[in-house]
């Protein structure tokens, strides 16, 4: 009996221990923890798009928890779809958007998001919506795994090359655009196996061919033209030839602009009637029948002249298509001709060095024997900075799941809640995807989780401006200092391969001046440059001088002098000290930070190889831009003609370019040339807020500076020495 009630304890026992270890078990499932995969997925995602400001993401959060991303869905730990539209997002879509375990449908429609379109992606999709966006490159052709999509819109980018044989095994998809982009050539012979396709847009490409492959599909909306806006290309690159029958029985079908033969494509030939021996005529009693013998078939003699014809245009065809294969084989040994002539003279003139200068084609030559280039070396001294071994790789744990199910790739640090982050300003790059970082001298690497949690996740209250290579925070350290950390557009740096960045930002390292912003560290994770720089907490001087606040009242005569100075000091630097001379091709009232005791410090030096050929336009129209620049020219003189924009902006409290103005008023250096030497007009023009107290030999003397820096032929201006100790001398005797 004993035994009996022991059993019966230990059977209720094991009951609730099972019972609770059910429970606990489907904690995760309850609490909705997501797949490990899809958080890697999800947060590389995140990098690559630039870490958008979007409600609930968060680097190393739980997308499928508390509390909620944006756009993102989920079922149970899985995420399944992904819908952010018109969001103005940028950033690319990384190769990692295809470690998503079990995502169906993936749509960033109508926002700008650029580079190539991902060939890994994930095999669950069933609709991929990218349309209305700056895709550029080819079609991948990997959309051949993609067995379950029922969607495809790729329309509005910028998409050029062929469509891709890969439709093979895509027999559920029913909607397809592709419409609005570049693409060339005919229809791939895959698309015939589209036999659920009732949708497909072409228009407004330069596709080539014949529309045959179309024919037997179920389509009930089918739109081919061609018509271009743009009005080129047009000639040889539309779709031709008769259309099938079966597709003007479509509704909708908009064939405009095409110069489509208008015969129809007559149906294949019916098999003839085989007739029984007894309805059978006799040879004789047919017409042009020749007998060879008891078994000769009946052909007539019309059957035979058309299958020589046929016979003839099959030969006259494969001799053009061999003539154009010809052509085509002289014109690539032509071009790999060329390119190995040029690489050879490449090879003989490029400088076994890393050369900043030759990063952008806009620098030009001071002179005929002096090249301008970028690549600092103060004091003549010259250092390379040493690759950076592998470290000991950081991933998250996967024991759980199958070799199959692990992501293409380590991650290159681990993704941890966000307030589990151990920010450490002096940890050093592993290497990414097999490209090696360099340790640059005098600069940390920053992790992209150390500087979030420094900005608070980039937040709007730490936003100080937007410039013309990209937006700036500030970042508040645990020590309590402050940072400024600049997040570069992808369009200022995207062109520049890791070591090329890396090399960049060793070079402005380098540069040590009591008038120039100092850079303190970097960083460089999941594709994204950021630079940190030293803090100034009075902003800009172009701010100081628009605004009627507290350092505007500061800004008397001998204050203004004495920034004029400052920033005459740090461009002698920058062309005189620095060997080779570098060029700052930005130089304005914007890029020049104030400290609390009203010290200048111009910012943005050495990045002029980020700038876009646009940015000299730009600079024109701002006013502080020199008159060569409409010639693609740019040197330190063009530099020094901005500095006379800045030394006027002192002068005048005036903007640049003023738009409100009359239109012959509106640039500030075009106004104030003819009155630089007229002493009554000059002093109209002074800063009212000084009230009228300068010195007047001073007024003359800083005209004279300003009429030498704004001449228009750039060789007369002078050099930035003369100026700094033409400065130099008129201060002194103002004391």
């Amino acid at each position: 009996m004993g035994r009996l009630v022991m059993a019966c304890l230990d059977w209720k026992i094991h009951t609730r221990v099972l019972v609770f270890l059910v429970i606990f078990s489907a904690v995760p499932l309850i609490c909705g923890l997501t797949d490990p995969r899809d958080i890697y997925a999800m947060n590389q995602l995140y990098a690559s798009l630039g870490f958008p400001l979007l409600p609930g993401w968060i680097l190393g959060g739980d997308p499928c928890g508390p509390p909620s991303w944006q756009g993102v869905e989920c079922v149970n730990s899985n995420i399944t779809g992904i819908t952010i539209n018109q969001a103005n997002l940028e950033g690319v879509l990384g190769e990692d958007l295809g470690s998503f375990a079990s995502i169906i449908k993936i749509d960033f429609s109508n926002n700008r998001i650029g580079g190539s379109i991902p060939s890994f992606l994930p095999i669950t999709l069933r609709g991929l919506f990218l349309s209305d966006n700056r895709f550029t490159g080819h079609i991948p052709d990997t959309l051949s795994s993609l067995s379950q999509l029922t969607d495809l819109s790729l329309n509005d980018n910028q998409l050029t090359g062929p469509i891709p044989d890969a439709f093979e095994l895509l027999t559920s998809l029913i909607n397809m655009d592709l419409s609005g982009n570049n693409l060339t050539s005919g229809l791939p012979p895959s698309m015939g196996n589209l036999t659920a396709l009732t949708t497909l847009h072409l228009q407004n490409n330069q596709l080539t061919g014949v529309l045959d492959i179309l024919e037997d599909l179920p389509l009930i909306d089918l739109y081919c033209s061609l018509i271009f806006e743009n009005k080129r290309n047009i000639e040889n690159n539309l779709f031709s030839g008769p259309i099938p029958d079966k597709l003007l029985n479509i509704p909708s079908f908009r064939r405009t602009g095409n110069p489509f033969n208008t015969t129809i494509l007559p149906s294949p030939p019916s098999l003839p009637h085989l007739l029984s021996p007894s309805e059978a005529p006799s040879p004789q009693s047919i017409p042009g029948v020749h007998v060879y013998g008891p078994s000769a078939p009946l052909f007539p003699d019309s059957r035979n002249k058309e299958k020589k014809s046929t016979t003839n245009k099959i030969t006259w065809i494969a001799v053009a298509g061999l003539l154009v294969v010809i052509v085509l084989l002289l014109v690539l040994c032509l071009s790999m001709f060329r390119c190995c002539k040029k690489r050879r003279l490449s090879e003989k003139t490029t400088p076994k060095r890393y050369d900043m200068g030759t990063l952008n084609p806009f620098y030009q030559e001071e002179k005929a024997s002096k090249k301008m280039v970028l690549e600092p070396a103060v004091g003549g001294s010259q250092t390379k900075a040493a690759f950076l071994k592998h470290g000991k790789d950081h991933s998250i744990d996967m024991t759980g799941l199958g070799a199959t199910d692990l992501p293409p790739s380590p991650l290159p640090f681990p993704l941890l809640p966000a307030e589990r982050i151990v920010a450490d300003p002096t940890f050093t790059p592993l290497t990414t995807r097999g490209n090696a970082s360099k340790m640059v001298e005098s600069g940390k690497f920053f992790t992209i989780a150390s500087l979030q949690e420094y900005t608070n996740s980039f937040s709007q209250e730490n936003l100080i401006g937007r410039g013309t290579l990209g937006t700036v925070y500030r970042a508040h350290l645990p020590d309590g200092k402050v940072l400024a950390v600049k997040k570069l557009d992808k369009a200022a740096s995207g062109h520049l391969s890791d070591r090329e960045f890396l090399d960049l930002v060793s070079n402005i390292s380098k540069l040590q001046h009591a008038n120039i912003v100092e850079l303190v560290g970097y960083c460089l994770e999941h594709g994204q440059r950021l630079l940190v720089y030293s803090y100034c907490r009075n902003g800009t001087l172009d701010e100081a001088l628009n605004l009627g606040d507290e350092i505007n009242k500061k800004l008397s005569w001998n204050t203004r002098m004495r920034l004029a100075l400052q920033a005459a000091k740090a461009l002698e630097y920058l062309h005189e000290v620095c060997q080779p001379p570098i060029v700052h091709r930005n130089f304005k009232c914007a890029n020049m930070l104030l400290e609390d005791d009203l010290t200048l410090r111009v910012s943005d030096c050495g990045l002029a190889p980020l700038l876009s050929p646009n940015s000299m336009t730009q600079l024109q129209g701002s006013g502080y831009g020199a008159p060569e620049l409409e010639l693609g020219c740019y040197s330190c003189q063009s530099d020094v003609y901005s500095f006379g924009v800045v030394m006027l902006r002192l002068l005048t409290g005036q903007k640049s370019y003023d738009r409100f103005r009359p239109r012959g008023e509106q640039y500030l250096a075009r106004l104030a040339l003819s009155k630089l030497h007229d002493i009554d007009a000059l002093s109209r023009m002074v800063d009212p807020s000084l009230n009228g107290a300068y010195p007047s030999k001073s007024l003359s003397r800083v005209a004279d500076i300003i009429s030498l820096c704004i001449q228009p032929e750039p060789e007369f201006r002078p050099p930035m020495s003369e100026i700094v100790q033409k400065l130099l001398h008129m201060i002194q005797r103002d004391r």
